[in-house]
């Protein structure tokens, strides 16, 4: 399917797999994308990115398009498989043909289940990747339009969804080639409305992403490289995006370090997001801000496992390996995030039950230094 829009926009049109439309004034064009596609969408959104006012440019363009559609907006920040069921339910009932995905990671998240939960059967549980779930996603999908408002998760271009599912109340992934969207729409205009910790927390789930992409196990030179220079773009402009919300160029290079951490992280992740997950369907801690708070110690404890690595991050940052984990942190306080957990609740009678889950959880066997619990354990208290 080739994208129709105006030269004189000026967007840019790429595929790595996904087709990603990428510019100001982006969204203009997801009507004559989703006109494509079917004829009804249902919108899959949250209650915040509504007041923002994307929902309403998103659904002038498909107006625009003749593309009729509904809108479920009962997405919470940390997704439960009952939103994802009641998203099924809405998809059901207006009669959709596709999905069109709008807000952060939750919504596009969701969005990409509902797809996959409107043609397979429930429970989502037996669906989840650790367990080779991924192996019983056997049908077609409904096509799908990601539009991120953030710039952070980069599920937009992303071929699983993470939710927590009522059999074990843990953050499950559910991951298949199948979920990933027909295209991503990348509009800078569309994140200018995010309050400043709100960039952070995105930012900084990016740049998390692309960094332990790059450290984790596994040969894969494309990773890599994308991981490398998405975290270069990080560094460079994740301070003025949060500083300056109206800099569309810092805008548009967090939305593009978002992207290639997602494309990147294909080749796995690592110890921050086994703490992160936890850490959000326990303590609802945003997942971007609970890597921010969680990656400088775990850089630490991967620097002896891959020093050479560390060492090539570390010069993005302009110090040496040694100095790395420092280096992050003093860009989290750069940006207002906090120190650490413990600002945010997190206490040492916490710490069992988050790393009886954290163990679990499947990110940590991609990690460049085998991990135990009491590692994981360890990792927590030195991010408090």
């Amino acid at each position: 399917m080739e994208p129709r829009y105006s030269a004189s926009m000026s967007l840019s049109v790429w595929s790595f797999p996904t087709r990603i439309v990428y510019g100001r004034g982006a969204v203009r064009e997801l009507g004559k994308l989703a006109k494509d596609l079917g004829d009804t969408a249902l919108i899959v959104t949250d209650p915040g990115v509504v007041k923002s006012g994307a929902v309403e440019a998103v659904k002038k363009s498909l107006d625009e398009a003749g593309v009729k559609h509904a809108t479920f907006d009962g997405v919470h920040g940390n997704p439960y498989e009952a939103d994802v069921d009641a998203g099924v339910a809405a998809y059901r009932k207006a009669s959709a043909k596709l999905v069109i995905a709008v807000g952060g990671g939750s919504p596009l998240d969701v969005g990409k289940l509902v797809r996959l939960m409107v043609t397979h059967e429930p429970p989502i549980a037996q669906y989840d990747d650790a367990i080779g779930g991924d192996a019983k996603i056997t049908k077609d999908v409904p096509p799908m339009l990601a539009v991120p408002t953030t710039a952070g998760t980069g599920s937009e271009v992303g071929r699983s969804g993470v939710v927590t599912v009522k059999a074990t109340g843990r953050k499950t992934v559910i991951f298949h080639p199948r979920l990933l969207a027909n295209a991503a729409i990348l509009d800078p205009e569309l994140t200018v409305g995010m309050p400043p910790r709100t960039t952070a927390a995105t930012g900084f789930d990016a740049l998390t992403h692309c960094l332990e992409a790059y450290l984790s196990l596994g040969d894969h030179p494309m990773a890599d490289a994308i991981a490398l220079g998405g975290l270069e773009l990080a560094v460079k402009y994740l301070e003025r995006a949060t500083k300056n919300p109206n800099d569309l160029e810092a805008r548009g290079a967090m939305m593009q370090s978002a992207a290639m951490g997602a494309v990147a992280f294909q080749k796995g992740l690592g110890a921050t997001h086994s703490l992160a997950h936890p850490l959000s369907s326990e303590k609802d801690l945003h997942h971007g801000l609970a890597n921010a708070l969680c990656l400088p110690a775990v850089v630490a404890f991967n620097a002896e496992a891959v020093p050479e690595r560390v060492e090539r991050v570390a010069k993005l940052f302009g110090v040496s390996g040694k100095e790395l984990p420092e280096a992050i942190r003093k860009l989290r306080a750069a940006v207002g995030l906090p120190d650490g957990l413990r600002a945010e609740g997190v206490t040492e009678a916490d710490l069992d039950r988050l790393a009886d889950l954290a163990i679990e959880d499947a990110c940590h066997r991609c990690n460049p230094r085998p991990c135990t619990r009491e590692d994981l354990k360890k990792l927590y208290a030195q991010s408090l």
